[in-house]
């Protein structure tokens, strides 16, 4: 069953040049191993403690992601092995980030989390707060990190159209802001939007990511699942 929604995905991201990012938040190491042996060598996790005991069980050549919204003082036990952490979204956080990666000699990946939905729920920096964050942060300290792009998540709704502005507002964002000068640490080529109920609209708005999870492993009970 898993191994079949992973070639339905793959068969759907094929034009779009897109990753996807199978969310095992919650699934056992059973159904992790199910997927990588299905050729998937890519996950999400939005818990740290279960994030790590994962990455001490599982194949070593597993890419994580970290997904969920990061506590600063939980950086340390993820930053010595995480491929990517998808939601940064404050200036505090970047540099706990980057005091960790350096503790463990790596450069990590990140993408700024850019408030895009009509929800009070969501996080993220806002359109004019990232424009502030890239003229007046120093950069060139930041050592031990790299952003790669932009993410977001739309607001949890049926008005689809509604959505399409939202994705449509992110690769807009992403696209001025490559016209701008930018630090060397600073390189926006990935677009992380997009899950179960509405990822085939952020590939058509410019997705080079989706997260889903629902929709390969299945429902989770009493949860509600991105």
């Amino acid at each position: 069953m898993i191994a079949q929604q992973l070639e339905k995905f793959w068969q759907d991201l094929k034009p779009y040049n897109s990753k996807l990012i199978p969310v095992s938040k919650t699934k056992s190491n059973e159904q992790v191993m199910e997927a990588y042996e299905a050729g998937n060598k890519i996950f999400g996790e939005n818990k740290v403690q279960e994030l790590v005991g994962k990455h001490e069980a599982l194949p070593k050549d597993i890419e994580w992601h970290y997904i969920g919204h990061l506590q600063r003082n939980k950086v340390k036990y993820i930053a010595p092995f995480v491929h990517l952490i998808h939601a940064v979204d404050s200036l505090r956080l970047l540099n706990a980030i980057n005091k960790e990666a350096k503790k463990s000699d790596r450069i990590i990946e990140c993408l700024l989390q850019i408030y895009i939905a009509k929800e009070d729920t969501k996080f993220g920096f806002t359109g004019e707060e990232l424009e502030e964050l890239l003229k007046t942060t120093d950069w060139p300290t930041l050592t031990n990190i790299k952003i790669v792009g932009l993410m977001g998540m739309a607001t949890n709704t049926n008005d689809f159209d509604q959505i399409r502005d939202e994705f449509k507002h992110l690769s807009g964002l992403k696209e001025k802001i490559n016209l701008m000068e930018l630090p060397d640490n600073i390189e926006l080529r990935e677009l992380s939007m997009g899950m179960t109920n509405d990822y085939k609209i952020a590939l058509e708005e410019g997705s080079t990511m989706i997260r889903i999870g629902t929709a390969i492993f299945g429902a989770r009970v009493c949860k509600i699942d991105g």
